[in-house]
């Protein structure tokens, strides 16, 4: 598979209902980061505002969401119910998205890079 040029490319690439929960996921994204730029980055959707946010891509059986290192930290607790890794979670295709806890995890990346974009500016 050759790398999507825009994200409506890579959602336009799955069955229609991956690409409804892809357009519900960066729709989300979009709201909580209304100034990030949307790319694509490693092959996936990716979302830029003072360093890279966060990025989605879609499987057989789930979203993977990857809101690095820290955001999966951060919201430990809530994201216990999903698989995932340090950096990862996967949502259950299955299962409702859990749209206001993107939102959060978002708003979350956008505060933590725009601190660490003060912090290089002392």
């Amino acid at each position: 598979m050759k790398k999507p040029a825009s994200v409506d490319e890579y959602i336009a690439g799955f069955l229609l209902a991956t690409q409804q929960r892809m357009e519900l996921v960066r729709t989300t994204i979009k709201k909580a980061a209304p100034a990030a730029e949307e790319m694509i980055s490693y092959a996936m959707p990716g979302y830029k505002r003072n360093g890279m946010l966060v990025w989605f891509a879609a499987y057989a059986n789930h979203i993977g969401f990857y809101p690095s290192n820290s955001g999966i930290a951060e919201f430990k607790t809530e994201l216990s119910i999903y698989k995932g890794a340090k950096g990862s979670v996967q949502f259950p295709l299955g299962k409702p998205m859990p749209l206001g806890l993107i939102s959060k995890i978002v708003k979350f990346r956008v505060k933590e890079n725009l601190e660490k974009t003060k912090m290089k500016k002392k």
